[in-house]
C-alpha cells in the first residue's frame, strides 16, 4: 500500500496568494455593488411623484434654482401667504432683476416687496449657506424649500447641516416628463438619477465627517441646465 501523499511535495497543489488577493477584490466589489444598489433603491423611494402643497406655513421660502418651474412654483407658495418672504438663491450674475421679473409678469407687486435673490451661490452647500445667512438675518425659524424632487434629498442634507436650529418644510418640484413617463424608460433620467445619487452620498458623507470635526470641502459641481427658460440662465451652477 502506497504511503498518502506528501502536502509539502512539489506535486501538491499550493494555493496562490494572489488567487485569494483576486477572490478578496472581486468579492468586495460586489459587495460594494450590492450596497451601491440598495442604496440607489432607498434614495429612489425618496423622490415625490407628485407635487403636494406643504403641510403648514413657514416663515419663509427658499427656491434653489436650477430646474424647470422651480421659481415660478415657488413664487405660487408666497402668493398663497405660505411664507412672508421668498429667498432665490443662485440666480446667475449676468441676470438682472428685471430678466426675472419679466419671466414671472403675473407677480410684479411681489417681486418688488417679498423677493431677494442671492446671486453668490454655485452649488448646493452655498445654497446652503446663504439661506442659513438669509433666514438667521430675518429672525426665521421655519423655512419651505423648494427645489426638484431628485434634488431634493441632496438639498435637505445641506440645508439641515448648514443650520439645525431652523425647521425644514420640503416642496419637491416635479417636471412634466417625470409625470408623463417612467424614468427607467428615459436614458437621460436614469443618468441623471444615477448622478444625483452619487453627488447625495458624497454629501452625507461630508456632513457625518463634519460631525466627527472633519470637515472636508469638496463638492461635485453641478450641471447646468437654466432655470428660466425664456431668457438666459438664472443660475450659476444649477441644481
Amino acid at each position: 500500500m502506497s504511503p498518502p501523499p506528501d502536502d509539502s511535495s512539489p506535486e501538491a497543489p499550493v494555493e496562490s496568494p494572489r488567487g485569494w488577493l483576486r477572490a478578496t477584490i472581486v468579492a468586495g466589489f460586489a459587495a460594494a455593488f450590492v450596497a451601491a444598489a440598495i442604496g440607489f433603491v432607498g434614495f429612489i423611494s425618496q423622490l415625490r411623484g407628485a407635487e403636494t402643497r406643504p403641510a403648514g406655513r413657514a416663515d419663509g421660502i427658499v427656491v434653489l434654482t436650477g430646474g424647470s418651474s422651480r421659481v415660478s412654483d415657488a413664487m405660487e407658495l408666497l402668493a398663497a401667504g405660505y411664507g412672508k418672504r421668498l429667498l432665490i438663491s443662485g440666480v446667475h450674475p449676468t441676470n438682472a432683476a428685471s430678466d426675472i421679473s419679466s419671466a414671472l409678469s403675473a407677480n410684479q407687486s411681489l417681486l418688488a416687496c417679498c423677493v431677494d435673490l442671492d446671486r453668490s451661490a454655485v452649488n448646493t452647500r452655498s445654497n446652503a449657506a446663504e439661506a442659513r445667512r438669509w433666514a438667521h438675518e430675518r429672525g426665521f425659524r421655519s423655512l419651505i424649500v423648494v427645489t426638484s424632487n431628485y434634488h431634493m434629498p441632496r438639498a435637505i442634507v445641506e440645508l439641515s447641516h448648514a443650520m439645525p436650529d431652523i425647521a425644514l418644510i420640503p416642496y419637491a418640484v416635479v417636471g412634466d416628463k417625470w409625470r408623463d413617463e417612467p424614468w427607467w424608460t428615459s436614458g437621460a433620467a436614469v443618468r441623471l438619477l444615477l448622478s444625483e445619487y452619487v453627488k447625495y452620498v458624497a454629501a452625507e458623507m461630508r456632513v457625518r465627517l463634519a460631525d466627527l470635526g472633519l470637515d472636508l470641502a469638496f463638492e461635485f459641481a453641478d450641471q447646468s441646465t437654466g432655470s428660466l427658460p425664456q431668457h438666459r440662465s438664472a443660475t450659476a451652477q444649477a441644481n
